[in-house]
C-alpha cells in the first residue's frame, strides 16, 4: 500500500477580521482592531496550498465556517430580522458581535486529531472534531466542522468522523495543534505524541500561572481510545506550563515533527528527556532524530513572534525536508541564520526552506502550520476525497470566486453589515457546489 501525507488547509472566509479575542495569542491580542483584507488573507492562502502542490506534497482544503452565525446570536437571545439581530448586537453586545463573525475556523490545526488507518484497530482513518472550549468564538465551530469533514471524508468503509469530545474544561480539546505523527514511512505503523497543558482531574500536578492551557490530558487520552490506538502507539506528554505562559498557547508554536524529526525548542516540553526516549523506543523502523533549538540560540519570545515552529515540516524525498516558514522568519536576522544552519547541519534531512507570506494570518495568530490539517491517506482513501484535493483549474476557479465575494477591506464596524451577510452566505453557496459538498451550512439546511 502506497500512503502521502495530504495537507488539508483552511480556505479563508469571507469575515476575515481582527477583534483580538484569543487571550494568550499575543499576536493576536496585539493586532486587535486593525482593519483586515479578507481577500488578500484568502489569496495568500490559496498562494501557500498552490506552492505546497508545487513541491510535489497533495494539497487538499477545508471550506470556511457561515459567518456571521446567526444560529448563536439567536440562541443568545437576540431576535427580529436578521438586519435587526446584527444591529442589536452590535449595540448592546459588540464582543459577541465579533465573536460569531471570527473566521478562526481557518486555522484547520485546530479542525480535528487525526490518527492513520494503519495505526486504527479497525483499519479506517478516524478524525475527532475538536471542541475548542477554551474560546467561545472557537467553541461554536465544531457543529459545522463535522458536517464539513463528514461530507469530505464521507466514505465509511474508509473513514469515521466522531463527534467533538463534551464541551467541558476537563475534556477541553484543541485539535492537531498539540499531535504529531511519527513514522518511518506513511504506510508504515506510526507513534502519535499528544502535548497536554494540563491534566484536569489533578489539581496538584503543574499547570501555567498566566495564560490558560487549553488541551487536557485527559481530552488527549480520550481521541486515542476513540481511534482504536494501543499503548504502543501513543505518547502522552505534558507541555511546559512556563512556555504556556509566554504565550506558546499550542503545541506547535514551539515544535514541529515529520516522519522521524523532531525540530522543537529546548523549553517546549515538562519532561524532554522521558518524551524522548519514549518516542524513541515506540517509534518502529526508524531512529527518531531530535533536533533541538536551545534558548540561547532563540528565547521563546522570538520564537513566538517569529512562529519559526509554527511551520510545516514536509518531505520532499525519503531523505529531504522542507521547511515552509513564514515570512517573519526571514525578516528575523537571528531566526533566519539559525534557519540557514538548519540546512547546512548534515545530522538532519532539512535542506531547504521555502518562505511563504501569510501576513494576514500572522496578524491573527496563526502561521503555515495552523492552517493546514494533516490527514495521512492511502491511495484508495486519496481516491474517496479527490473533490477537495487541489488542482491548478480548482486554484484559478477558486481564486476567481475569492476575487468575486470578498472584500478588499473589513472593519470591526462593517461586522454588523447585513450586506456583509447576504454576501458570505451567497459566496459559501456556491463553494459547497464548486466543492460538491452538498448543504453543510445552517442557511443551507
Amino acid at each position: 500500500m502506497t500512503a502521502a501525507e495530504v495537507n488539508f488547509d483552511g480556505l479563508v472566509g469571507p469575515t476575515h477580521n481582527y477583534a483580538g479575542l484569543s487571550y494568550g495569542n499575543i499576536a493576536s491580542e496585539r493586532h486587535q482592531h486593525l482593519a483586515a483584507s479578507p481577500k488578500k488573507a484568502a489569496l495568500q492562502g490559496l498562494d501557500k496550498m498552490e506552492a505546497v502542490a508545487g513541491m510535489g506534497l497533495i494539497q487538499g482544503l477545508l471550506p470556511p465556517h457561515e459567518r456571521p452565525h446567526m444560529p448563536s446570536l439567536r440562541a443568545l437571545g437576540f431576535s427580529g430580522s436578521d438586519a435587526e439581530v446584527l444591529q442589536r448586537a452590535a449595540t448592546e453586545a459588540p464582543v459577541l458581535l465579533s465573536a460569531v463573525c471570527s473566521a478562526s475556523a481557518m486555522w484547520t490545526a485546530n479542525a480535528a486529531t487525526v490518527s492513520s488507518s494503519v495505526d486504527t484497530a479497525d483499519g479506517r482513518v478516524h478524525l475527532t472534531t475538536a471542541n475548542l472550549n477554551a474560546k467561545f468564538h472557537r467553541s461554536i465551530e465544531h457543529p459545522g466542522t463535522t458536517r464539513a469533514l463528514r461530507a469530505i471524508f464521507h466514505d465509511p468503509k474508509h473513514f469515521q468522523v466522531h463527534d467533538a469530545l463534551p464541551a467541558n474544561p476537563h475534556f477541553g480539546d484543541e485539535g492537531a495543534a498539540n499531535h504529531t505523527r511519527f513514522c518511518a514511512g506513511y504506510d508504515q505503523p506510526g507513534v502519535e505524541l499528544y502535548v497536554y497543558g494540563r491534566a484536569a482531574f489533578n489539581p496538584a500536578a503543574p499547570r501555567p500561572q498566566r495564560y490558560p492551557a487549553r488541551q487536557t490530558l485527559e481530552a488527549s487520552a480520550a481521541i486515542a481510545r476513540r481511534h482504536g490506538l494501543t499503548a504502543g502507539h501513543v505518547v502522552l506528554a505534558q507541555q511546559n506550563p512556563a512556555v504556556i505562559d509566554q504565550g506558546v498557547f499550542h503545541n506547535d508554536v514551539i515544535a514541529v515533527g515529520n516522519r522521524n524529526v523532531l525540530l522543537y525548542h529546548e523549553q517546549a516540553f515538562l519532561n524532554t528527556d522521558a518524551v524522548l526516549a519514549e518516542l524513541g523506543t515506540k517509534l518502529q523502523g526508524a531512529d527518531l532524530i531530535p533536533v533541538c533549538i536551545r534558548t540561547d540560540q532563540l528565547p521563546v519570545e522570538e520564537a513566538v513572534t517569529s512562529y519559526l515552529f509554527n511551520s510545516q515540516l514536509i518531505s520532499l524525498s525519503d531523505t529531504e525536508m522542507a521547511l515552509v516558514v513564514p515570512k517573519e522568519c526571514e525578516d528575523s536576522p537571528r531566526v533566519w541564520a539559525l534557519l540557514n544552519e538548519l540546512t547546512e547541519d548534515s545530522a538532519n534531512p532539512i535542506t531547504q526552506i521555502r518562505v511563504m507570506d501569510l501576513k494576514q494570518s500572522m496578524r491573527n495568530g496563526g502561521g503555515p502550520a495552523c492552517l493546514r490539517l494533516r490527514v495521512v491517506l492511502s491511495e484508495a482513501e486519496q481516491k474517496a476525497v479527490e473533490h477537495c484535493l487541489i488542482t491548478p483549474e480548482l486554484v484559478r476557479t477558486l481564486r476567481g470566486w475569492v476575487e468575486k465575494h470578498y472584500r478588499d477591506e473589513l472593519s470591526q464596524a462593517d461586522l454588523a453589515d447585513p450586506q456583509l451577510l447576504i454576501e458570505s452566505r451567497t459566496a459559501l453557496d456556491e463553494l459547497t457546489q464548486i466543492l460538491k459538498l452538498g448543504s453543510i451550512y445552517d442557511f443551507q439546511l
